[in-house]
């Protein structure tokens, strides 16, 4: 099976490359990264609009077109361009980064401590859970930052910090939103004692099911 993993960030092509190699290895990997989309998005104040889309669906062409069966997006913030994607490849998966790891944590049940390290992720992920689903969410401020000037401990801290916060709220599992924070997986873990989703391990699980692997 050939897999394209596009990303927005440089800090996610790690955690889902390591993913794949622990649970899929025989699957044959190829990374796209435009570590421009999620600047511009940040900064143009346009939100999703039909150029974004199209930079998606440019994308998406690219990567079907070198053979690959199905395509993961590892970018968060992007769920309306992605299933737009999706929309015109009904005969290949095409994922949202959260989508798997979204139905896992509402199959979970209770309620969903939802961590994100980018802000707009916080606007465009809740609405992706089952209508019933109590999703209680929380900003790891300064941990995206504190990744890109390469302090590990202080990125991984402030996630831990935003899973006490949640915990304090009565949340029965926490799910972490973007990709690059599933580094945190265990340290999130040991803090709450709770059941701890990340993005690349949901991820892995849905692409094996769906290809029938």
């Amino acid at each position: 099976m050939r897999i394209a993993l596009i990303h927005a960030l440089a800090h996610s092509v790690a955690p889902i490359n390591e993913e794949l190699e622990r649970r899929w290895p025989e699957a044959v990997r190829m990374n796209l990264l435009d570590d421009s989309l999620s600047a511009d998005l940040a900064r143009n104040g346009k939100g999703l609009d039909e150029a974004m889309h199209q930079r998606f669906e440019t994308l998406s062409a690219y990567a079907e077109g070198t053979g690959a069966q199905a395509i993961l997006f590892t970018c968060s913030a992007f769920g309306p361009c992605i299933e737009a994607a999706a929309a015109r490849r009904p005969h290949m998966p095409v994922l949202k980064p959260n989508e798997a790891m979204v139905a896992d944590a509402a199959a979970h049940g209770g309620r969903v401590g939802l961590i994100a390290s980018f802000g707009p992720t916080l606007e465009s992920m809740p609405p992706e859970f089952p209508v019933g689903t109590t999703v209680v969410t929380r900003l790891a401020d300064g941990a995206m930052d504190a990744l890109n000037r390469g302090y590990m401990a202080k990125h991984d801290a402030l996630v831990v910090e935003a899973a006490q916060w949640l915990a304090g709220q009565g949340c029965d599992v926490i799910a972490l939103a973007q990709f690059s924070m599933a580094r945190a997986q265990m340290a999130v873990h040991r803090a709450v004692d709770l059941p701890v989703l990340t993005t690349p391990g949901s991820a892995v699980r849905m692409l094996r099911q769906r290809l029938g692997a």
